[in-house]
């Protein structure tokens, strides 16, 4: 019988070491290191003994020039969802493979699967480690039901597979030849050439290099759905990450009816898109124009709350920035920002105060972002300028205005990118007046917007426009 041996390896980078130690030497952080029983092979070669395909290439590498490299572009491969083909950049890429992480129920497998439901000419396998085949059934069910399309012919593209073995898996992908791969999830799924539990360090690792490798060779895309962990990053070595092409999140509040689909990682596309979607009963229906639902409530004649034109990616939409100033009850002023950068917060409350003059020291400062949104574009910075001071002074701003703009620490109002999107998208809406800074204004024909439009330099002249 081979001896078992030992090993450790980091679980926040993947390092590995023959002994124990406290501090990783490769990302820096303490107490990461983690004891794995290895097999008798090395780890290193375990993928290449579990890929065994006859699409896989035995040939030898060679060196080729650049310029002798041909050029080809790929039609990627429409996945009937607009919102998720601008996440990935315009569809998905042949042979490339994709993470999809999030917290636990937020619906990454109802998005994989309904997007699945929608693809009709393409060869699908989806191998499920976690449901029974009966329960995607019942899912499919429901989802094919709020669908208008659907028919017979998309269901029998789909094979399902409820299997955990990597070798068992590779089987079933040569003898089926599938055009798209789905792994629900990656933590499930393990190799019998690691003597480890699946979701364990080293079967994360091996099985997505093998999976890896079974996507370029054979020009498959695969779709690996990921757990993620307390702190909110996902599960597993961080090598995961680099290994796969594009990583993208799917997130929001359960308690919240939308769910944001946002790009971490994209070797094929822009990392700053995001797709947005309603949940409802029969799935996650795409909110196309966000904008009208954000600003569905009538805040009329009520303090505190200020409408900002906000562009991520490249898609406008405007958004509703919520604020609520009270004297501090407990004598050390609280400071809390939900879908805002906290730190930010107190910059631009500092600015207030110092280039403004209005004191909130003694004062708690809530910021919100309706709707559970994450927003990080710097244009909101008037804006939440806006809403803090409506709420101490308890004046409500005038139905119909919005404002952008970035708010410097000397309390000037910074230029912003793509400012005829944000002025289009606040008049489509119906907005009547908007503020921007004077650099972008001047930079722009005025006349060919019916909104009227407030050019400020200053901090001052922003919220003297809007308080008189």
């Amino acid at each position: 019988m081979a001896k078992t041996k030992t090993a450790y390896v980091c679980s926040n980078c993947g390092q590995e070491s023959t002994k124990w130690i406290g501090k990783c030497p490769n990302c820096g952080e303490w107490n990461t290191f983690k004891e794995i029983r290895l097999g008798t092979s090395q780890l290193g070669s375990n993928a290449d003994g579990l890929f065994r395909h006859s699409n896989a290439t035995s040939g030898k590498s060679t060196p080729i020039r650049l310029s002798d490299i041909p050029t080809q572009d790929d039609p990627r491969i429409d996945m009937h969802d607009g919102e998720l083909n601008r996440v990935l950049g315009g569809g998905l890429v042949a042979g490339s493979i994709v993470l999809l992480g999030g917290e636990p129920g937020i619906g990454k497998s109802t998005l994989t699967l309904q997007t699945i439901l929608n693809i009709p000419d393409r060869k699908i396998l989806y191998v499920s480690g976690e449901e029974s085949a009966h329960q995607l059934k019942m899912r499919a069910e429901r989802l094919l039901g709020g669908m208008s399309n659907a028919t017979t012919a998309i269901v029998d593209n789909i094979n399902i597979l409820c299997e955990t073995s990597l070798q068992k898996i590779f089987e079933f992908a040569d003898e089926l030849a599938p055009e798209l791969l789905v792994i629900d999830s990656i933590q499930t799924i393990a190799t019998d050439e690691v003597e480890s539990s699946p979701g364990s360090i080293t079967q994360v690792r091996e099985c997505a290099a093998s999976l890896l490798r079974f996507a370029k060779t054979t020009g498959t895309p695969v779709i690996l759905i990921g757990h993620i962990n307390k702190e909110g990053t996902l599960a597993g070595p961080k090598i995961l990450e680099h290994i796969v092409d594009t990583v993208i999140q799917f997130e929001g509040d359960q308690h919240y009816m939308y769910r944001i689909l946002r790009s971490i990682k994209n070797r094929f596309g822009s990392t700053s898109e995001l797709g947005i979607y309603e949940m409802q009963q029969t799935g996650l229906r795409q909110v196309s124009n966000p904008s009208e639902l954000l600003l569905s409530q009538d805040h009329e004649g009520l303090s505190g709350i200020a409408i900002s034109s906000a562009i991520e990616g490249v898609r406008p939409f405007l958004v509703e920035t919520q604020a609520l100033v009270s004297s501090a009850a407990y004598g050390t002023p609280q400071r809390s920002a939900t879908g805002f950068d906290q730190r930010r917060l107190n910059m631009l409350l500092a600015v207030l105060e110092k280039r403004v003059g209005f004191k909130l020291t003694q004062k708690d400062v809530f910021v919100n972002i309706a709707g559970g949104l994450r927003v990080t574009d710097l244009a909101m910075d008037l804006s939440v300028i806006a809403a803090v001071l409506s709420s101490n002074v308890d004046t409500a701003i005038e139905t119909g205005w919005c404002m952008a703009g970035e708010v410097g620490l000397s309390g000037e109002v910074r230029p912003i990118n793509r400012i005829e999107q944000r002025i289009a998208e606040a008049e489509k809406l119906g907005f009547t007046d908007i503020i921007l800074p004077l650099h972008n204004v001047q930079s722009i024909d005025t006349r060919k917007y019916t909104i009227n439009i407030h050019p400020v330099r200053k901090v001052e002249e922003a919220l003297r426009t809007l308080f008189g």
